[in-house]
């Protein structure tokens, strides 16, 4: 089911809306995101993003190496594994990580929705009210799924327990409350239709954008 309050003072006609997509661990924000790409809208992953800046923009790769330290990068590339072990046990290191990697992923963002000239264009990012992006966007769509459905998918996606998913969990906000924070939200429960639900919006998105 779609639900969610209109901004009207975002209300362009003809020109480009900006939407974002979230939701917690799980949710299946990024199925929801390719049913989008399916119907012609350009999608930006915040994560995909993330991970390519870090090896490819140099002032943030700098920055990265200044904080963590320069063995951090292996042959030019960034050890993922090993700065994941530094960060996901120190809540303080984390929160310097992000504090470096938002912003590049926001700047980056920014230039690629310039570069979009489709009715509205997609971001999807998992922490979009933790980094900010919220305020470079006109609206935001969330996907929820319920939290026992969530930990089932991610322990199956990614081969984990279900303490090690809970614990992924514990380091964003609550999602009853991301879901309030949101102006339209798609439920995945794998009860009701997706299609249906991403068509709809679709077709509001068009008429906000004064298409349809």
């Amino acid at each position: 089911m779609i639900s969610g309050n209109l901004k009207s003072h975002f209300y362009c006609t003809g020109i480009m809306i900006r939407v974002g997509i979230t939701g917690g661990i799980g949710s299946g924000k990024s199925t929801v995101s390719k049913l989008f790409s399916v119907l012609g809208i350009p999608v930006y992953s915040a994560d995909e993003a993330a991970k390519n800046l870090m090896n490819e923009d140099a002032l943030l790769k700098q920055q990265v190496k200044d904080a963590f330290g320069k063995e951090i990068y292996t042959d030019g590339l960034l050890n993922r594994k090993a700065l994941a072990a530094i960060v996901f046990n120190d809540p303080a290191k984390l929160q310097q990580l992000n504090a470096l990697v938002h912003p590049a992923t926001i700047r980056h963002a920014e230039a690629w929705m310039q570069q979009q000239h489709t009715p509205y264009a997609i971001k999807e990012a998992a922490i979009m009210f933790e980094s900010g992006a919220q305020e470079f966007l006109d609206y935001v769509i969330g996907v929820f799924a319920p939290t026992p459905l969530r930990i089932q998918r991610t322990m199956h996606r990614d081969n984990i327990s279900r303490e090690e998913v809970q614990a992924r969990m514990n380091k964003q906000i609550d999602e009853n409350i991301k879901m309030m924070l949101c102006d339209f939200v798609i439920t995945n429960d794998e009860r009701e239709l997706l299609i249906p639900q991403v068509t709809a919006l679709h077709e509001k998105l068009l008429g906000l954008s004064g298409v349809g």
